[in-house]
């Protein structure tokens, strides 16, 4: 889950609790704002005071009143605004006398190679948070670590960026998988699944490619493609793959681990029946019995058939996601 806080208008933590605090209890005196307990709290109100956020009120003793945050705040954001649009302009200055002296001095630069695990994890986060339209991605090993990756995937979403992720099989077999990618495509992600995949690769528009070769102390690497034939063909790798996958369509709260659509799901990736039952939380036994009882509804004879026959009764094979 992404915390949306003041800090992008250079409020530290302790002003934001101050002015919030504020917001609720003003007019307020130093000895009624004592409880914030803060050693700092007359530098904090007077950082405050500057910023346009807090009003001195001439009372004996001094009282501090908030400003309405829909004069204060926005008048912070339209400053704030503009130095991101002067940054952007400066960005793009900086962009166009790289590419002018790589183009004079140099071939283009088409790869650049990336070592270290802090250097390839931070890339991928700057990558995704650069993206504008949609991120393809290959899951499978090595991966990163769960609860940053899954929010910077959520954060990607929440700004309306497309996530394409095609996960290999293996991959759902990990304990805890199938919830992360249930939480992922409730959050909007189009998910599909291979039983392999060549390569772990994101796909950032049609800008950049991150090929992850290693994730490990002390010897991760990868590669940084930049426009040229080789993102070309990757992009057209990523697409062929994506119409072969099969989609992914979880559902239903994580009270019921016996839906069927998880079943369903489960079956069509090829996943074993013990692998199944540990996803679904359900016995060895159980599972073997439920998916008898589908394929027996169903008239299929495989249980891959009656994965696909079930998942095409809900339009989730060869339709959308």
């Amino acid at each position: 889950m992404v915390v949306v806080t003041l800090a992008a208008l250079g409020l530290g933590p302790a002003e934001e609790e101050l002015y919030e605090l504020l917001v609720e209890c003003s007019p307020a005196t130093l000895d009624q704002l004592a409880a914030f307990a803060h050693p700092a709290l007359p530098v904090l109100l007077g950082t405050l005071e500057a910023r346009g956020l807090v009003n001195r009120l001439p009372d004996d003793p001094v009282r501090y009143v908030a400003v309405a945050p829909d004069v204060a705040l926005d008048a912070l954001l339209t400053v704030a605004e503009e130095g991101l649009s002067r940054a952007r302009e400066h960005a793009a200055e900086l962009d166009d006398a790289f590419q002018r002296r790589a183009a004079g001095h140099q071939p283009p630069l088409v790869v650049e190679v990336i070592t270290g695990a802090t250097a390839v994890r931070q890339r991928h986060l700057q990558l995704q948070r650069a993206a504008r339209h949609q991120v393809r991605t290959f899951s499978r090993p090595p991966y990163f670590d769960r609860r940053p990756s899954v929010d910077a995937q959520r954060e990607l979403l929440e700004r309306g960026i497309t996530s394409r992720v095609i996960y290999e099989r293996d991959f759902i077999d990990r304990p805890g998988a199938l919830w992360q990618i249930e939480e992922m495509i409730g959050a909007g992600q189009l998910a599909r699944v291979l039983p392999a995949l060549p390569l772990k690769t994101y796909l950032v528009d049609d800008r950049f490619g991150l090929m992850v070769l290693r994730y490990e102390a002390p010897d991760s690497a990868a590669l940084l493609v930049h426009p040229s034939g080789l993102l070309e063909a990757l992009s057209r790798l990523f697409e062929g793959m994506w119409e072969r996958a099969l989609p992914m369509r979880l559902a239903g709260p994580r009270e019921a681990p016996q839906d069927d659509e998880r079943l369903i799901a489960l079956l069509l990736t090829g996943l074993t029946d013990e692998a199944i039952a540990r996803q679904l939380g359900i016995g060895y036994r159980t599972a073997q019995r439920r998916i008898a009882e589908l394929m027996g509804r169903l008239g299929a004879r495989t249980r891959f058939q009656a994965g696909v026959q079930a998942a095409r009764a809900q339009g989730g094979v060869n339709g959308e996601v």
